[in-house]
């Protein structure tokens, strides 16, 4: 089991930057990675995933403005922000997803709070 804890969310300007961080309690090595976020009444949505080849996808609303990466080392994820857009307000969940022998094994952190806001 892995257990996943985000960091850096908090309040930026509109046009801002900001890095989240996904610390992850054991190796991440064989799992795919995302980032998720979920707004007010709305439903969850992939922003981005790096599988552990490396490849990556972007939800549309976010390509070209954030970047996701991975650190097997470290056992960290990250997701750079920039070019905030209120509308980017949510709580941003990490994720890590595998699928092996038929099973599928998925973790998720608690959350962490981005609001984009003058």
């Amino acid at each position: 089991q892995v257990q996943l804890v985000e960091s850096g969310g908090g309040l930026v300007q509109p046009g801002g930057s900001l890095r989240l961080s996904c610390a992850a309690s054991g190796s991440i090595s064989i799992y795919t990675m995302g980032w998720y976020r979920q707004a007010p009444g709305k439903q969850r949505e992939l922003v981005a995933a790096i599988t552990n080849g490396g490849s990556t996808n972007y939800a549309d609303s976010v390509k070209g403005r954030f970047t996701i990466s991975r650190d097997n080392a470290k056992n960290t994820v990250y997701l750079q922000m920039n070019s905030l857009k209120p509308e980017d307000t949510a709580v941003y969940y990490c994720n890590a997803f595998m699928r092996r022998w038929g099973l599928s094994y998925e973790y998720w952190g608690q959350g962490t709070q981005l609001t984009v806001s003058s």
